[in-house]
């Protein structure tokens, strides 16, 4: 044991303190970070004192009307959130254990593999350790890897954008994401030859919503074929609105290619025979370097690396 590594034993370093320092965070004022935590302001300023004396240096501004973090009590506040993520994660692995379950493992997938690497990479898990629970989240990109930096997800499915800091991320990737459009059955433009973009440009589209990725190529795809992109559309990302609506109308939207044949083999809409070469970036497998994976979650990443060869045709490392 380094004098080094473990600064934090010397320190006496609080879990209140860590409490702390997350509810200022979310409350911003001293008063109601000390009634979330149920203790007495006077021992909640002294909990923040303390812990600025032994760090020596000030992590919030005090102000007139409530106190903000400042970068030292960012990077404080972040580092809290992790370690009582993990204290949690600890507990709920012990009274799993204790209840005879194998442990607890959660993981996050945008939709598309959500829909083709999940269900079979599940079953596999369910197979091997029945008693293993599982927690799935399906989600954007970003609110998926902001849940893995606070701890609250052990494994995505996702894309890592440029902006992403990635240095402490594995990531295997799996496949690019397809996209094509979709109708009704009995759609009439489904008899239509040669379909091309100028032929519904001027249809009614169902599309993501603005400032997301796909929209921004939807759109791009038809400025690079000299064309004003569609203006009569709706903008939502629910698959549940998008279905329906289809059914109910001639509308077209924009899906992911595995989402679009997932609806279509059930009869639910068909695929529009229409090139849309506006595909999004790899998607894969992401998990923190900075963390130990429990036992479940191993479990699950090899299951999820295994089912990745017959549904990407990717052969992917097995985890340790």
């Amino acid at each position: 044991m380094t004098t080094t590594t473990h600064w934090f034993i010397r320190a006496r370093l609080k879990t209140r303190q860590l409490l702390l320092l997350v509810a200022l965070a979310e409350e911003g004022n001293i008063h109601r970070a000390a009634q979330v935590l149920n203790m007495t302001q006077p021992a909640a300023s002294k909990l923040l004192k303390d812990l600025e004396d032994v760090l020596e240096v000030p992590l919030f501004e005090r102000l007139p009307r409530g106190m903000r973090p400042t970068w030292y009590g960012e990077t404080m506040i972040r580092h809290a959130r992790v370690a009582l993520g993990s204290l949690n994660q600890a507990h709920d692995e012990l009274q799993a254990l204790k209840a005879g379950s194998y442990g607890q493992v959660n993981v996050g997938a945008i939709t598309s593999p959500a829909l083709a690497l999940l269900p079979s990479a599940v079953a596999t898990v369910k197979r091997e350790q029945p008693n293993l629970r599982v927690s799935l989240e399906i989600e954007t990109s970003p609110v998926l890897l902001e849940r893995l930096e606070q701890g609250k997800l052990d494994i995505l499915v996702a894309r890592l954008s440029e902006e992403h800091d990635k240095s402490q991320l594995r990531y295997q990737a799996l496949t690019e994401e397809l996209v094509c459009a979709v109708v009704r059955p009995g759609h009439p433009l489904l008899g239509t030859s040669g379909l091309a973009l100028r032929d519904v440009v001027n249809a009614s589209w169902i599309v993501p919503p603005a400032g997301s990725v796909l929209r921004h190529r939807f759109e791009l795809m038809f400025q690079e074929d000299g064309l004003a992109p569609p203006i009569n559309t709706v903008e939502t990302a629910a698959l549940l609105f998008i279905t329906r609506m289809l059914q109910q109308s001639d509308m077209l939207a924009v899906l992911a290619a595995d989402v679009a044949r997932y609806y279509a083999a059930h009869g639910i809409v068909a695929l529009l025979p229409l090139e849309m070469p506006c595909h999004m970036d790899n998607f894969g497998l992401i998990i923190r370097t900075d963390r130990l994976l429990s036992p479940a979650a191993k479990v699950m990443l090899r299951a999820l690396q295994a089912a990745s060869l017959p549904v990407y045709n990717r052969k992917l490392a097995l985890a340790d």
